[in-house]
């Protein structure tokens, strides 16, 4: 947001940020102990426990973020052939090549025909689920599917469930521990808290124990674990939250729907717009304060949800001079 704002000449105080996918009514952190500042991180401090219970798996593997496992994943094998969506988080595709495997580009389609066993099989598939930005999502059988046919020739399933806390019992982590199939899960999008640099990972022991050796001691700071273990066991503020979301997506689909963007996509945290005029639109709003993500391939923008009454009088107001 720093760039936009000098570019347009705008102060970064003054704009209304719409880029992240990242809720903006994010979970509220006390303060933190000294002792969480002062100390070691500990291993025994919860939240490993914490996370098990929330996520219903034993046995995460707490991260620096899951880009910390997209990071780590790749320079865990040898060289071989990795599916990544042709429209997804770009990170999966740049960590895979830069660790000299061969990436290849997948429509989101039917993808039975690249696991097909055979000399041009993939080795390893990344599932975006859902997807980030269009919000597609893919049904456990056919996720099972896929496993089965990976983790035959010791292939790996990677499910990115950034985006999924909102809709929990969508989620393969009851399936956590199975051969070949690798979780992500991020604190980021739905409790908000992307400075806080806390993921998991949930695989298959021997998985778990070469990225802990990969990532080496002390992942995640002392504060971090604090306030993330104190995040997930807040039930009240999670169930709270869930109908929130679903409530103001809902809102952002009807309000970019009567001025001429009808979602071509979406999740409880935001709402994806295949539209000729993404650019367009991307620069006019962006004018006004107002931040999107515009997505070349193809042409499309994802809203985020705005946070406060006046935010969304805001983004209604724009949309409203786009639509004269």
């Amino acid at each position: 947001m720093r760039v936009a704002a000098e570019r347009f000449g705008i102060p970064f105080s003054d704009w209304l940020d719409l880029s992240t996918g990242i809720n903006p009514q994010a979970w509220p952190p006390p303060a933190v102990p000294g002792s969480a500042w002062h100390r070691l991180p500990e291993a025994d401090d919860g939240l490993e426990q914490a996370a098990a219970r929330y996520y219903g798996a034993a046995s995460p593997l707490p991260l620096a973020g899951s880009q910390a496992a997209i990071q780590a994943l790749p320079l865990l094998r040898s060289p071989c052939r990795v599916g990544v969506p042709d429209v997804g988080y770009q990170e999966h595709a740049y960590a895979w090549r830069r660790a000299g495997h061969e990436v290849v580009s997948l429509p989101g389609c039917d993808l039975d025909r690249y696991l097909d066993a055979g000399s041009g099989a993939l080795d390893c598939l990344v599932v975006i689920n859902p997807n980030n930005p269009t919000g597609r999502r893919f049904s456990q059988e056919t996720l099972l599917g896929w496993l089965e046919h990976l983790a035959g020739r010791g292939g790996w399933l990677i499910l990115d469930e950034a985006f999924m806390d909102p809709t929990p019992g969508q989620s393969m982590l009851a399936h956590a521990g199975r051969p070949g199939l690798i979780i992500l899960r991020s604190l980021g999008k739905f409790f908000g808290l992307a400075g806080a640099r806390v993921g998991f990972l949930y695989a298959e022991a021997e998985v778990r124990a070469s990225v802990g050796r990969f990532l080496g001691p002390w992942t995640l700071s002392g504060p971090s674990r604090w306030a993330a273990a104190r995040a997930l066991e807040d039930r009240h503020w999670q169930v709270e939250t869930r109908s929130a979301l679903q409530a103001a997506s809902a809102r952002l689909a009807r309000l970019l729907s009567t001025n001429g963007l009808a979602a071509s996509g979406g999740t409880p945290l935001f709402q994806w717009v295949q539209t000729e005029r993404a650019g367009v639109i991307h620069e006019r709003l962006a004018a006004r304060g107002i931040l999107t993500r515009h997505f070349q391939e193809p042409l499309s923008l994802r809203f985020g949800l705005p946070g406060e009454e006046s935010d969304w009088e805001r983004l209604e107001d724009a949309l409203r001079l786009l639509s004269l």
